[in-house]
């Protein structure tokens, strides 16, 4: 009924406007202007009233709004077919009315553009006349003189024709909603973007005011740890602004999907997984904002569908909720997971202001926005459109003044298709382990049982070291080709395990889980010299990608062949020279060694290198005058690549340092796994 009849704004006006003064003013007109046989006041009336009614439609209370549909078909039928078939009979099919039936096919069909609806409505209102016209009292006889048979050819040819101009409209129409829709979108577009291009701006300048800050202070060498951090934060939420833009990009490109195209697409996931991704990812305006938002671990489940638009659904959820909890000091998002026996469930619920019942129901309905400045009303529209995409559903339930309670929901994985996807995950990363040794760092029985259960399919030894001191004896004495480790350690933790693993030479990936959020957790990692940070509880994708991403870039340090290939450290320091060395030997390169600018000089003159270190502070001749002299002059080795190694950090050193010709510059203590990657990509 609701796609039969058009439930329309303007509809609804005209039928008001033109209806009810039409209905009061034949009525008089054809009885005492024309002085026709019949007349009927009280349905004239009723008529009018019924038209009158319809503008009271937004003034109704919401459940009789909600059957409005029914109430403004029933009015259709009642002032079009029937009290016109009424007037035509009972007229005895006079000249006029034959006329007025031929309109009223017309309105009829702009009203009602569903050709059955048309006719049921018809049928049910001609119905109506004739039985009225028998329940009549006195009996009008009827004597028609018209040509039955011409009639009904022009009354045929009217719906014909009606239905071809209505068909046209609507063309018209849709054309129309498309060029709102591209309009709308493309605002929405302009609107979504200028916050994540905004926040980019935002945190890079944050960044440049704590450089220059510092600067004035002089402060380089000396930053604090909070300091470095806070710079890796704005860096960190500049990055994630940047991932929302993408986001939104990626939403656009889903959209001009057909349905087909979007099913190719779909594939296995952890709802753990992307949950947790997208939750870590969105740009928050705050960490205030981010502290708003809570994830409720529960029961993993695998789903199928789109990591871009399931990231989406939930930025756009998350969105909408801080939105109306940014007047709210004690506001909150709670993320649930919920396993059930035929749907397993998402549920974001806020404590926000809630949603009035009269338009709960429109909240997914194309353009709708409530209260939201800028919004364009797409977004819950995209959502319900994908969650179906994936055999999945969107609802809403709220408590106007208490919360709101979005749930997606997704069907039930059979056992088969799990193991099918844990099969693939498998077959993916299985070339990164094999004959790989790995070192597990936990002091907790149950993950460790966890992490070798996820280890088992694949050609890897894993030996289990407890707490970081076993673990620091274990690495002495045995080839591991990578370290896992729980980084909430009591004692000294795995940050510190890092570290000290970092300044004894060792070059050994190392990926890390914590109960910590990991845009907390993130710049201290990256200090310590962590590839790779994970969120407890650990899920299986999560693990093997980590894992195989740090193996893997280990991988593509040591795969190349260096061997031929010179590298000459140049350093006073008998200690540093012994660190370095031993980690370029790991490369099989050849290392020749200075302990001044001058003993480097010598060695170049007489001997072929392909790569030059060298630190700054040096006697008889400094890391700078060298390579200054280095590029100076007209000799062979003059295009040598030359990374400098220094604990001097301040920005005129290292201007200096690229000015005299380095190709690059870093600052002590140096992380094995950046020193190789520089070297690797100079020499």
């Amino acid at each position: 009924m609701r796609e039969g009849t058009q439930v329309t704004r303007f509809n609804t006006l005209s039928a008001a406007a033109l209806g009810a003064p039409a209905h009061f003013f034949f009525y008089f007109t054809f009885k005492y202007g024309f002085h026709l046989p019949y007349e009927n006041f009280v349905l004239r009336l009723i008529a009018t009233l019924l038209c009158l009614a319809i503008i009271l439609k937004d003034k109704l209370p919401a459940f009789v709004r909600h059957h409005f549909p029914s109430y403004w078909h029933g009015s259709l039928i009642f002032v079009l077919p029937f009290i016109f078939t009424v007037n035509l009979i009972m007229n005895n099919f006079h000249e006029l009315w034959l006329y007025w039936e031929i309109f009223m096919l017309f309105v009829l069909i702009t009203y009602v553009p569903n050709w059955l609806m048309f006719l049921v409505d018809l049928s049910i209102g001609v119905f109506g006349a004739v039985l009225f016209y028998f329940l009549s009292v006195p009996h009008v006889e009827l004597h028609p003189t018209f040509n039955i048979p011409l009639y009904s050819i022009v009354l045929t040819f009217t719906i014909v024709a009606g239905y071809l101009f209505s068909y046209s409209n609507r063309l018209g129409l849709k054309a129309m909603e498309r060029n709102t829709a591209l309009q709308a979108l493309a605002g929405g577009i302009a609107h979504e973007m200028r916050n994540p291009l905004g926040q980019i701006r935002n945190n890079f300048n944050a960044i440049q005011q704590d450089i220059e800050r510092l600067q004035e202070k002089n402060a380089f060498p000396l930053i604090a740890t909070n300091g470095i951090e806070k710079i890796c934060q704005s860096a960190l939420q500049g990055q994630m602004a940047v991932n929302r833009g993408i986001q939104i990009i990626d939403m656009i490109l889903e959209e001009v999907k057909d349905e087909d195209s979007m099913q190719n697409d779909l594939t296995c996931f952890s709802i753990t997984a992307l949950t947790r991704k997208a939750i870590d990812e969105y740009s928050y305006e705050s960490n205030i904002e981010r502290d708003k938002v809570h994830f409720h671990y529960g029961d993993d489940f695998t789903f199928r569908g789109a990591e871009s638009i399931y990231i989406f659904v939930l930025f756009n959820l998350i969105m909408n909720a801080l939105y109306f909890l940014r007047s709210n000091p004690a506001g909150r998002i709670d993320i649930r997971l919920q396993r059930g026996e035929s749907r397993n469930r998402v549920i974001i619920r806020d404590n926000g202001p809630g949603i009035a019942k009269e338009i709960l129901g429109k909240i997914f309905d194309p353009f709708f926005t409530s209260r939201k400045k800028g919004g364009t009303g797409l977004g819950l529209t995209f959502c319900k459109r994908v969650m179906h995409s994936c055999k999945g559903d969107i609802t809403c339930n709220s408590e106007y003044g208490e919360f709101t309670e979005f749930i997606l929901s997704f069907p039930v994985l059979s056992v088969s298709e799990v193991a099918s996807y844990e099969s693939q995950l498998y077959a993916e990363h299985r070339e990164f382990f094999s004959g790989k040794k790995l070192l597990l760092v936990d002091d907790d029985p149950e993950n460790l049982l966890l992490i070798r259960r996820f280890l088992a399919p694949l050609a890897v030894t894993a030996d289990e070291a407890v707490g970081s001191a076993h673990a620091m004896t274990m690495i002495d004495s045995g080839g591991y080709n990578l370290l896992f480790a729980n980084l909430d350690l009591p004692g000294f933790d795995g940050y510190e395990l890092a570290y000290r693993i970092r300044e004894s030479g060792k070059v050994m990936p190392i990926v890390g889980y914590t109960k910590e959020p990991l845009f907390m957790a993130r710049s201290r990692g990256e200090q310590s010299g962590i590839q790779g940070l994970l969120s407890m509880p650990l899920v299986l994708s999560e693990v093997l990608q980590g894992l195989t991403t740090a193996l893997k870039a280990t991988n593509d340090i040591f795969k190349g062949s260096f061997t031929g290939k010179v590298v000459l450290i140049v350093d006073d320091s008998a200690v540093n020279l012994l660190f370095v060395k031993s980690l370029l030997q790991q490369l099989d390169l050849t290392v020749m060694e200075a302990s001044n600018g001058e003993e480097a000089l010598d060695i170049l003159n007489n001997h072929h290198c392909d790569l030059m270190l060298t630190d700054i502070q040096m006697p008889v001749l400094d890391g700078l005058e060298t390579t200054k002299h280095i590029r100076s002059e007209k000799c062979t080795y003059r295009n040598i690549p030359i990374i400098g190694l220094s604990g001097d950090s301040s920005q005129e050193t290292v201007l200096k340092a690229k000015h005299y010709g380095m190709n690059d510059y870093l600052v002590k203590p140096i992380d094995n796994m950046i020193l190789l990657r520089k070297v690797v990509s100079l020499i």
